[in-house]
């Protein structure tokens, strides 16, 4: 490590924004707001690369480091004018995380550092205000008894309800049937006076050394030395660990950790705390935003333990907004956030103080979004002249643009209205509720559609937000944990539903007349049904019906400069004519993949797919075949007509024969009836059928050399429907694919069947319509002998989800029991289904691809595996050189987004070549 620690303060810094993989976004952050002068307490900040060097170490700080605290602590002293452990002019210093991507309450905080029974007395003296001080210790004991000590919380928060209830008695409350929620409402913190505060004080301290068999720690620099050895160690913490993995953060990167000089919003009625957006994290319009609370920390705000008031006027309750109450300090942070959008050319989400009247940034990064603010706030910008549409196209992230192309309530349907709390997160989320994240996630896990109701979430609750199609909470604002995480996730979040009341496992809901007055309570339990609609706040009883997403204005605008620019075409996993207009609509310029298989699965079909199947003889095969013939035609005809003037790649049957027959006994007794055989006979074919390893078996164009009729059939209604559909004056593009080869001779025979075919159908339709032939590669010996294969085919079609199975010798339907495992212990860095494993099945599509295009120059290369739709896996498709990529409908913006991307980082943004 060349240097590991950074200053900032009094307009001077170490370091600034470009040095976030060192820094972390908080420390850079920090570091380019004290060089523009914005008003930010003094402190340093630890680099990256000391967490990683504390893990390799065996979790030690380094020495080097350790030995420079008292340096870096010197600086900010002489800035403050206090001194770390002073008893007269103590200084409290904050210790916090900091990755160089925002990982919102998954690393751990500690406030109000160096506090011990002296310097407490002193920060009293020094301040005037005891009951401060001593509520800035008690806070600080819970946090850091959790946090470094790893005490539970549970003890400590029975501690402060049993002096809620003291207090409430003193006042005067009624608090016997109050649970905790109600009395936290009815006795809030701040009617704590010193002497419960002290009561407080030495019961923590009775539960760490009862829990530790230790005192708690007395000397600040022991203090600060756990604190950032904490901080470091909860970079692998498990919701930290979730959230990296659902956002693609890597392990490797680490966490830097900031200390810094306090602040405090908690020392009266002209102090406060608060978290601002320069524009709505929801929908993205061009409006300060954000909320706070007077005479609290910061902690209050985000953990959402209280609700918040709003900053600016016309956002909620004006007379308690920052703007009516602080207005000077709210005219200080207007121009600070101006200030801060204008510098760093984005949407900044800041988190404030206000100490006896005087502001400070406690941070600033480029705000959490939904999808649809995402993609606004990028289109403005534009227009607004502060990027280009390049910078546009690259500042959306595609997974998140998902969140546009699901259904919203439907309007006009019948509702139940409920409750209303704060529109935290856009989108429609319905299913029954669930009180805590291990119950979400195991329901989720099981199929079911699930709701996390909550008082209010935790960094905790992580993995049972992820499993949610929504989240509930009672108490919390727009800046709240849940609503920041969900925005994140794309989750529909009603935050701060104070007429909601949660207890363990039943939520009350006081119920009110179009006055505001209470009419009632409901209560429900889990497993009741309700329905979120994050973008108005409203909760409903029981489900609602959707209407589709409309993908329009901004959006379109975004697509339309994505457009121009990307290289790769893209194409739509559709099956049905339905898929083809969805995916056309979206935008899709062809089918990559049309699945033949599906189509038999239909009850008038089936039949004869099992008479064909039973079958003695090829006679009977013959007759069998030719029942489905009309029913395929009729399939091929509305894709082609979905599809006009675009290309339709159609997959021969691909699955073994056995898929298709019933396995119960009362399914088999109905087909031998149907059919006209024993029973007998439907089980002894069964059985001939039986494969060990049907992925490897029978199937592909394995069925069509030993059963050529199938793909006959096949041919000839993709051909007599082509034709059918140009008579009508549509222009088609059929293109023929063959599943599973990994021989030349295997292509030979195929082609000579499908021309065979067509020489046929276009004689007797009296027209001829041009097609393709190609071939899948989903085995590692046909990307090996591409080379010959490209002799015969004139397209490829990566098959990536096969040619991921085949190369890695990994089951996709059994791999669950284990995948988890290795992307959790670095053997994958992602699940290889999801995002393309480059290094192994990418090097092998990069060979076949170099060994086709040898063959045959004008090979067209695509991939129809559900790879085509994850962004990564789209980068690198594009540096491999493919045409195309193929994934389902509701993907294909997704894909195009990411196409784009990928061509304006690899400089090759000439836009998409002419059709072939």
């Amino acid at each position: 490590m060349a240097r590991s620690i950074y200053f900032f303060g009094a307009g001077q810094a170490d370091g600034d924004a470009t040095m976030k993989a060192l820094l972390g976004g908080k420390g850079a952050g920090l570091a380019e707001m004290s060089r523009l002068g914005v008003p930010v307490p003094p402190g340093f900040t630890i680099t990256t690369e000391v967490c990683t060097a504390y893990y390799a170490g065996g979790a030690v700080l380094p020495e080097e480091v350790a030995s420079g605290l008292p340096e870096a602590m010197g600086r900010i002293e002489t800035i403050v004018g206090g001194g770390f452990g002073s008893k007269t002019e103590p200084l409290l210093v904050s210790v916090r995380s900091g990755s160089r991507a925002s990982m919102p309450g998954m690393m751990d905080t500690i406030l109000n550092l160096g506090l011990n029974d002296a310097i407490v007395a002193g920060l009293a003296a020094r301040t005037g205000n005891e009951r401060f001080a001593l509520d800035a210790y008690r806070r600080f004991i819970l946090t850091y008894a959790g946090v470094v000590l790893g005490v539970a919380r549970e003890q400590f928060e029975e501690a402060l309800v049993a002096a809620r209830r003291k207090a409430a008695t003193t006042l005067g409350v009624e608090h016997s049937r109050l649970n905790n929620a109600e009395l936290e409402r009815k006795v809030p913190d701040s009617v704590l006076d010193p002497e419960a505060l002290r009561g407080l004080i030495a019961r923590e301290k009775e539960i760490v050394l009862a829990a530790t068999g230790k005192p708690f720690p007395d000397d600040p620099w022991d203090q600060l030395r756990g604190a950032i050895q904490a901080v470091f160690g909860s970079w692998n913490n498990h919701r930290a660990k979730v959230y990296r993995k659902m956002n693609d953060i890597p392990e490797s990167w680490g966490t830097a950790c900031t200390v810094q000089a306090m602040v405090f919003g908690n020392m009266g009625d002209d102090s406060g705390t608060g978290v601002a957006f320069t524009r709505d994290p929801s929908t993205g319009e061009r409006l300060f935003f954000g909320e706070w609370l007077p005479n609290a920390q910061g902690e209050d705000v985000v953990a959402g333990v209280r609700t918040p008031n709003p900053i600016s006027k016309g956002r909620g309750d004006d007379a308690r907004s920052l703007e009516v109450l602080m207005p000077e300090a709210f005219k200080q942070l207007m121009a600070v956030q101006a200030r801060l959008e204008s510098h760093f050319r984005d949407m900044q989400d800041m988190e404030f103080t206000i100490q006896g009247g005087s502001l400070y940034l406690l941070q600033t990064r480029n705000g959490k979004r939904t999808g649809r603010a995402s993609v606004r706030i990028a289109v403005e910008m534009v227009k607004e002249k502060v990027i280009t549409e390049h910078e546009a196209i690259l500042r959306v992230d595609p997974s998140s643009i998902d969140q546009l192309l699901h259904p919203s309530l439907d309007p006009n349907a019948p509702k139940t209205l409920l409750a209303r709390g704060l529109p935290a997160s856009p989108g429609a989320g319905t299913g029954q509720i669930v009180f805590s994240a291990d119950e979400a996630e195991r329901r989720a896990a099981q199929g079911t559609a699930v709701i996390l109701v909550r008082a209010e979430t935790s960094p905790e609750d992580i993995h049972g937000m992820k499993a949610a199609q929504g989240i509930l909470t009672a108490r919390g604002g727009m800046t709240s944990h849940a609503a920041v995480v969900a925005r994140g996730m794309g989750k529909s979040c009603v935050a701060g539903c104070s007429s909601v009341s949660v207890g363990r496992d039943a939520m009350t809901v006081t119920l009110y007349d179009d006055d505001g007055r209470p009419t009632g309570t409901k209560s429900f339990k889990a497993g009741d049904v309700i329905t979120l609609d994050g973008g108005t706040g409203r909760v409903y009883q029981g489900a609602v019906p959707t209407v589709a997403a409309s993908l329009s204005g901004e959006f379109g605008e975004l697509m339309g400069w994505a457009d121009k620019v990307r290289r790769m075409r893209v194409r739509a996993n559709a099956d049905t004519p339905h898929d083809a207009r969805t995916a056309r609509n979206f935008g899709a310029e062809g089918v990559g993949l049309c699945r033949t298989e599906h189509m038999f699965f239909d009850e008038e079909r089936i039949e004869a797919v099992r008479e064909m199947i039973l079958a003695g003889d090829k006679t009977a095969r013959h007759r069998a075949v030719d029942k489905l013939l009309p029913f395929q035609r009729e399939d091929f005809i509305g894709v082609f007509k979905e599809m006009a003037g675009l290309p339709v790649t159609i997959r021969l049957l691909d699955p073994p024969l056995h898929e298709f027959l019933p396995q119960e006994k009362a399914q088999l007794e109905q087909m031998a009836q149907v059919l006209g055989v024993s029973v007998q006979e439907v089980v002894r074919k069964n059985e001939e059928l039986h494969e060990f390893n049907p992925m490897l078996g029978h199937r592909g164009c394995r069925l069509a050399i030993t059963y050529p009729e199938i793909y006959e059939m096949q041919v000839r209604a993709i051909l007599e429907a082509a034709c059918e559909v140009a008579a009508a004056g549509v222009e088609v593009h059929p293109e023929i694919m063959i599943p599973l080869t990994m021989t030349r001779r295997e292509l030979v025979v195929m082609r000579e069947l499908v021309d065979r075919i067509a020489e046929k159908v276009f004689a007797d339709k009296g027209r001829k319509v041009a097609f393709h032939f190609g071939t899948m590669i989903e085995l590692p010996r046909a990307a090996i002998r591409a080379g010959e294969l490209a002799e015969d085919a004139e397209f490829f079609s990566f098959g990536t989800n096969d040619l991921t199975q085949t190369t890695l010798g990994i089951s996709r339907d059994d791999a669950g029991k284990f995948l988890g495992a290795y992307v959790d212990t670095g053997i994958f860095a992602k699940d290889p289904f999801q995002s393309i494993d480059v290094p192994g099945v990418g090097a092998l599509v990069e060979m076949a691809c170099a060994r086709g295009r040898a063959t045959r120059k004008d090979i067209h290369l695509g991939v129809c595996g559900e790879h085509g739709g994850d962004p990564a896996s789209v980068s690198f498709f594009e540096k491999a050189g493919l045409d195309y990529v193929s994934c389902s409908p509701y993907r294909v913006p997704i894909a195009r987004l990411a196409a784009a991307q990928a061509s304006l980082l690899a400089g090759s943004h000439a836009g998409p070549k002419a059709t072939d």
